[in-house]
């Protein structure tokens, strides 16, 4: 399975989190030249989780290291170190019918997606899409520092590609984040460091210009340990909080 799609229709909004999944096939698998370790640490696992806050929902099932599903369709496999962090994906250059095979499973999780996107607009006229991630920020090393959080903010908001127009939903999102009581704090919410969205949110803006609203949502790994996988299931469910304090705001701003 791609991906599931699940959609009740029931509101003008989409929660996604293409980057969840980790089942491969075979073929792919036997010719991976990473370790299992390494394809979790890389893959955004447990994102899903964040969906959870609507019923409208695009939740990843396989690896982006069979295929990348938010690069474009000639860098959706990965084939050289500068693909993939560095690291030498593959033991041997993978077949074209190996790609070929890939990519059209590609090509299908973009046709479901338009199938969906278009009876969203056919319901509501404008609708909303989080685009969900998370991202490293201890590469070095376990026993290492973490990376410079003044460089890395504990939520990411890209807006790629976006119109003008929808800027103002931008704001409202990011001003929700910020007014989010997080255990007597405030989080770090800032738009476009390190990552401003990619060919997700720019496929959703470029299909559909006058009816949705992609924001690409990069949560820091700080409800979890890189390097063992293990999930702070408490910060998790705040962090959900946050993202979910945000809805109001935007299902009354869609109605403007």
């Amino acid at each position: 399975m791609i991906a599931d799609f699940i959609f009740k229709y029931d509101q003008p909004l989409v929660c996604t989190a293409i980057h969840n999944g980790h089942s491969i096939s075979e073929e792919v698998k036997n010719n991976l030249g990473i370790p299992e370790d390494i394809r979790l640490k890389e893959e955004d696992s447990n994102t899903g989780i964040f969906t959870n806050i609507c019923n409208n929902r695009i939740i990843g099932r396989i690896s982006r290291f069979e295929f990348d599903i938010n690069r474009s369709p000639e860098k959706a496999f990965y084939l050289k170190p500068e693909d993939a962090w560095g690291y030498n994906v593959r033991k041997e250059t993978p077949s074209n019918k190996v790609i070929e095979t890939s990519l059209k499973q590609y090509d299908q999780f973009y046709m479901m997606a338009e199938k969906h996107f278009k009876q969203m607009e056919k319901r509501f006229g404008k609708f909303f899409v989080y685009d969900i991630h998370s991202y490293n920020h201890h590469r070095k090393g376990p026993d290492a520092p973490y990376d410079d959080p003044e460089k890395n903010p504990e939520i990411i908001i890209g807006t790629n590609n976006m119109s003008e127009k929808w800027m103002y939903l931008v704001e409202d999102v990011q001003e929700d984040l910020l007014n989010f009581n997080y255990w007597g704090r405030q989080l770090d919410v800032r738009k476009n460091i390190k990552f401003p969205g990619g060919f997700f949110s720019r496929w959703i803006h470029n299909n559909f210009p006058d009816s949705a609203c992609c924001i690409a949502i990069e949560f820091k790994k700080i409800f979890m340990d890189e390097w063992t996988g293990e999930i702070d299931k408490t910060k998790m469910v705040k962090l959900r909080e946050a993202l979910q304090s945000t809805l109001p705001g935007i299902l009354r701003n869609l109605e403007l």
